[in-house]
C-alpha cells in the first residue's frame, strides 16, 4: 500500500512539472513570438521624424506621432499625480486605520470590485461625468478615466504592503510617543518602500497601453497637445486607427507606436523586478 501510494504521489508529481514545465514553454513561446514581430515590423518606422512631427494626412509619406507620445505622456501622468496619491491613503487607511471595521470592509470590498471591472465600463462611466455635460471629449476626462484604474491597484498593493511590516514597528515607535501620522510616513513607508514602488510601477505600466477608456474620454486628435481640455492624441487609439487604415505608412506608424508602448511597458515592469531584487539582496 504504501509502495503504491509513493508511486502514485511520485507519478502525479511527475505529471504536474511536465505539465507546468510545458505550459510555461508554451506561454514563452507565443511572447517571444509577439516580441519579436512587434520589434520587426516596429523598428522600420522608428526615426526622429516620429517622434518629432505631426502626423501626415492620409496617403502623404513622412510624418510622426508626436503629439500622440505628448498625449500619452501627459495623460499617464496625470493619472498618476491623481491616482497614486488617492491609492496609498486608502491603503493606508485600509491597512492602518480602519483595519477590521465594517467601514473599512465595505471601502475594500468596492476596491476589489474596482478592480475586476473591465477598463471600457470605466472610461464609459468617465464619459458620462465628464464628458457628456461638457459637450466634447478632452485629456482631462482621459486622465482621470486612467487615474480611477490605478487607484484600486495602488490601494490594494499599499494595503497588501504595509500589512506585511511587523508590529513590533508600529509598537516601538508609538510606545516613544510618535504621533500615528509620522510612525505610518517616516517608519512604515520605509520599510516597504520596495512593495509600495513596485505596485506603483506596475500600475502605471497597466493603463499605460489602455485603449477602451481613451476611446470614450480622449479620443485622438492629429494637433500638439497644447490644451488638454479639448480631445488629446494618444498612442493606443492611433494605434486602434492606423491599424485598420488602408495606408501603408499608418500601418507602419502604428507598428512603430506598438512597440513604443511595449518598450515603455517593459521597461517599467523589469524596473520593478529589479527594485524588488535589489530589496532581497
Amino acid at each position: 500500500m504504501r509502495r503504491r501510494s509513493l508511486r502514485r504521489r511520485k507519478a502525479a508529481d511527475l505529471a504536474l512539472k511536465v505539465t507546468a514545465t510545458l505550459s510555461s514553454m508554451v506561454g514563452i513561446f507565443f511572447l517571444g513570438w509577439i516580441l519579436i514581430v512587434v520589434v520587426r515590423r516596429g523598428a522600420a518606422a522608428i526615426n526622429w521624424t516620429f517622434f518629432t512631427h505631426l502626423p501626415a494626412p492620409p496617403g502623404v509619406a513622412g510624418g510622426g506621432l508626436g503629439n500622440a507620445i505628448l498625449g500619452t505622456a501627459a495623460m499617464t501622468l496625470m493619472a498618476a499625480v491623481i491616482g497614486v496619491p488617492v491609492g496609498i491613503m486608502g491603503g493606508v487607511y485600509l491597512s492602518e486605520y480602519g483595519r477590521r471595521g465594517r467601514f473599512a470592509g465595505s471601502v475594500r470590498f468596492l476596491i476589489n470590485i474596482m478592480m475586476g471591472i473591465p477598463s471600457i465600463i470605466m472610461g464609459l462611466f468617465i464619459y458620462a461625468l465628464l464628458v457628456v455635460p461638457f459637450g466634447h471629449f478632452s485629456g482631462y476626462a482621459g486622465g482621470v478615466a486612467l487615474a480611477l484604474l490605478i487607484l484600486p491597484i495602488v490601494a490594494r498593493t499599499t494595503e497588501d504592503m504595509l500589512t506585511l511590516v511587523p508590529n513590533a514597528l508600529r509598537e516601538s515607535a508609538l510606545a516613544l510617543g510618535t504621533p500615528r501620522w509620522r510612525v505610518t510616513v517616516e517608519i512604515l513607508f520605509r520599510a516597504a518602500r520596495t512593495g509600495l514602488i513596485t505596485g506603483v510601477l506596475l500600475a502605471v505600466a497597466r493603463v499605460s497601453g489602455e485603449t477602451a477608456p481613451l476611446l470614450f474620454t480622449s479620443l485622438n486628435s492629429p494637433y500638439w497637445p497644447t490644451n488638454l481640455s479639448q480631445p488629446t492624441g494618444n498612442l493606443t487609439v492611433t494605434i486602434f486607427n492606423y491599424a485598420m487604415s488602408p495606408y501603408p505608412d499608418w500601418q507602419r506608424d502604428a507598428w512603430g507606436a506598438s512597440l513604443l508602448i511595449m518598450a515603455g511597458v517593459l521597461s517599467l515592469t523589469i524596473l520593478a523586478r529589479l527594485t524588488v531584487r535589489e530589496r532581497r539582496t
